[in-house]
């Protein structure tokens, strides 16, 4: 399913949001020596590299290119051993369905056990205020359930699991090395900061805009300011920048404003994500937009 689900995407969504300045995905390439990404569409999925091991963040689209834009950034998709989903849905888990290409056959899911009731059937995922559901997703690759608060170690890459719901009932941020956060879809970077991510797609708005209070209190509590990066809108270092408007959520139905002249018109025109740029050029942070 996630094959149709992914072409179904790539027909629609454009419709619905060109023009909006909702999804601003990075293009392909390097945020710095530890974290690269790759586009896929509006959706990014992150690669995270430490004394010769590399683990992936989401899975993203059943995409046709990942393979290719994986050698842009030299990483061999059979050296995959572990995979951290945020949540479950059709961009961020499409690489590790049954009927994608199975590159990473061989690797390790790592998503927190609330969410893998999605996959088991005992919830169902609802989006556009619960009046659409999603199908199911499907996956034979071993799955490791995580709980709030959980540590894993990969080789000494230290990763902490902090439960923020909202988005979907399980989703999970992943705090690595103390220094890198990756959000999936719990924050929406607009022009000037940070919002609860798109209102249409959650399963609850005011849950998870208190997951996001609770989550920068958290951080606050212990000293810690990560890069902070998203699923569709970039990265920001800028803890303020990052925790703006976390008490509002992106309105999915109009343009945004403040107006950002960086979002593309159309967040699925890729042609300007080359392998040219990938090697050479990287990636920029999200800036407030002045004015």
């Amino acid at each position: 399913m996630s094959k149709q689900a992914s072409k179904f995407q790539e027909k629609v969504m454009p419709v619905i949001y060109r023009g909006k300045e909702i999804f601003k995905p990075l293009n392909t390439g390097h945020i710095d020596e530890n974290v690269s990404c790759i586009r896929e569409y509006i959706a990014n999925i992150y690669f995270y590299s430490k004394n010769g091991t590399t683990i992936m963040i989401d899975a993203g689209y059943n995409y046709d290119r990942l393979r290719e834009k994986m050698g842009w950034l030299d990483i061999d998709p059979a050296s995959i051993r572990h995979i951290l989903l945020t949540h479950q849905d059709t961009d961020h888990v499409g690489a590790v369905e049954t009927d994608s290409d199975l590159l990473f056959r061989n690797a390790k899911l790592y998503l927190s056990e609330i969410e893998n009731r999605y996959l088991t059937g005992e919830v169902r995922r609802r989006v556009m205020f619960h009046l659409y559901t999603l199908p199911m997703v499907k996956t034979d690759n071993e799955r490791i359930l995580l709980r709030d608060g959980q540590i894993l170690d990969f080789d000494g890459i230290r990763v902490e699991c902090l439960l923020v719901p909202g988005h979907t009932w399980g989703h999970m941020v992943y705090l690595v090395d103390e220094k890198y956060l990756f959000t999936g879809d719990t924050i929406w970077f607009g022009a000037d900061g940070g919002y609860s991510f798109i209102n249409a797609l959650a399963e609850d708005n005011e849950l998870s805009k208190k997951s996001l209070a609770e989550l920068r209190n958290k951080l606050q509590v212990r000293g810690l300011k990560p890069i902070v990066i998203t699923g569709h809108t970039g990265w920001s270092d800028d803890f303020d920048f990052v925790f703006a408007h976390i008490d509002r959520v992106c309105n999915s139905f109009k343009k945004q404003k403040p107006h950002d002249p960086s979002a593309p018109y159309d967040g699925y025109d890729e042609s300007g994500d080359t392998e040219e740029k990938a090697r050479t050029v990287r990636l920029r942070k999200v800036t407030p937009v002045k004015g």
